[in-house]
């Protein structure tokens, strides 16, 4: 159903080497270049994309309150460096990689705001 995400930046040349350094370790990489507006990172074009770019309306990015943005990964330890290396790059930790709901037995899952404060999160099943 989706086709693609975007979550604004007020440093797009910061914000580019955060998903840049992401994106390697999901495997992923630039597939689309927009100019000085931003990027899109994918496995595909025919696949959702995450795209980081500046407003339309050139008046600074914000955050939505109750906004997410959850990236799946193939496993556990795709998770585990994935938000490891989200926080070696400055982003701040909202939630530490573990099973969701506590003890439960398949939602993996670790909870991280950008170098803006856009929520992400990164998950695998099973």
């Amino acid at each position: 159903m989706i086709g693609y995400v975007i979550l604004g930046t007020n440093n797009l040349t910061r914000a580019t080497l955060f998903y840049d350094a992401l994106a390697a370790e999901l495997g992923m990489s630039r597939m689309m270049d927009f100019g000085e507006r931003g990027y899109a990172w994918g496995a595909a074009m025919d696949k959702p994309m995450l795209c980081i770019m500046t407003p339309y309306d050139r008046k600074r990015a914000t955050v939505g309150n109750g906004v997410m943005v959850g990236i799946a990964a193939t496993s556990q330890d795709q998770v585990d460096r994935v938000y490891n290396k989200a926080l070696e790059l400055g982003g701040t930790d909202e939630g530490p990689p573990g099973l969701r709901p506590e003890g439960g037995d398949g939602f993996y899952a670790a909870y991280f705001r950008d170098l803006d404060g856009n929520k992400l999160d990164v998950f695998t099943y099973g």
